[in-house]
């Protein structure tokens, strides 16, 4: 059986949804978000898509060209 979050089931809180926001910006890896939300990696996507938080990399070149 998996081993559930501390978060698991609760509502997102402003607090929450700032750190995302923050998280997101620094280019967190989704696991490590949901790690440090006490969340699950699913519902770290969940809510982003939900809020139109962008999870993509912002530091990469576009169509894998290297600077």
């Amino acid at each position: 059986m998996a081993k559930t979050q501390q978060n698991d089931g609760k509502p997102w809180t402003p607090a929450d949804d700032a750190q995302l926001q923050k998280l997101a910006r620094e280019n967190t890896p989704t696991r490590v978000m949901g790690l440090k939300l006490g969340r699950s990696e699913a519902a770290v996507h969940s809510h982003a898509h939900q809020g139109g938080v962008s999870l993509k990399p912002t530091n990469q070149s576009p169509y894998g060209r290297r600077k």
